[in-house]
C-alpha cells in the first residue's frame, strides 16, 4: 500500500513512543531514524530518533523522503510542521507520574539532576501543555491523531495493534506488532 501520509510517533518523553517505533516498523512502515543515539539501559532496543526533526522549523527538507515512513518527535515539535502534506500521528499517553518516574530514573543514571521543579507542579505544566496542543491539533486538517495509552500497548496488545492497523491502513503485519511489545520493559510503574 503506498501511503501518501508522513506517520509521526508523538508524545511526552518517556511516554513509549520508542517501543511504538519499533512495533510500527516490525509492521511493515520503514523507520525514519539515525542511530546516532544509541540503546542503553533506558532503551534497550533504541530510541528510534531522527536528529533533523529538531530543526523542521528551520529546514523542513527532510520531509520530502518521509511520506510513506515512520518518524518520532516530540509533540512540541508537531507546531513546526508545515501544513501542506498530510500527517497520522500515533499520540502515546502515559500516567504523569510513571513519565516523571521514568525521567528521573534516566536523569540519575546518567548523573544528572532535573530541572528543579517538583512532581506536582511538573504535572500541571504537562497537562496545561498538553491541553494546549490538544486544542491546536485539533484545528488542523492536515493532522489525524490516534492516542494510545501505553499502559494499555502493553496489556492488551493485540485490541491497540488493532486500532493502529486500521488507523494506518490496515495492511500491516499485526502479529509481528504485537511480538514487539514487551512487557518486561514496563518498569516504572504507578
Amino acid at each position: 500500500m503506498a501511503r501518501e501520509f508522513v506517520t509521526i510517533v508523538s508524545g511526552l518523553p518517556r511516554s513509549g513512543t520508542s517501543m511504538m517505533m519499533q512495533s510500527i516498523e516490525a509492521g511493515g512502515i520503514e523507520a525514519l531514524t539515525d542511530n546516532i543515539r544509541e540503546a542503553d539501559v533506558d532503551n534497550p532496543k533504541g530510541y528510534y530518533e531522527y536528529e533533523p526533526v529538531k530543526k523542521t522549523k528551520e529546514d523542513p527538507s527532510w520531509l520530502d523522503g518521509a511520506r510513506g515512513k515512520v518518524v518520532k518527535m516530540v509533540y512540541k515539535l508537531l507546531y513546526d510542521l508545515p501544513q501542506d502534506r498530510q500527517y497520522r500521528v500515533v499520540f502515546m499517553r502515559r500516567d504523569f507520574d510513571e513519565v516523571l518516574a521514568s525521567q528521573a530514573k534516566m536523569l540519575e543514571r546518567l548523573g544528572e539532576k532535573g530541572g528543579g521543579v517538583g512532581d506536582e507542579k511538573m504535572k500541571a505544566l504537562f497537562a496545561s501543555q498538553l491541553k494546549e496542543f490538544e486544542e491546536w491539533i485539533a484545528g488542523r486538517e492536515c493532522f489525524a491523531v490516534l492516542d494510545v495509552d501505553y499502559r494499555d500497548m502493553i496489556e492488551s496488545p493485540v485490541e491497540q495493534v488493532r486500532r493502529i492497523n486500521e488507523f494506518l491502513g490496515g495492511d500491516l503485519d499485526t502479529d509481528a506488532m504485537v511480538a514487539v511489545v514487551d512487557p518486561s520493559l514496563y518498569r516504572n510503574k504507578r
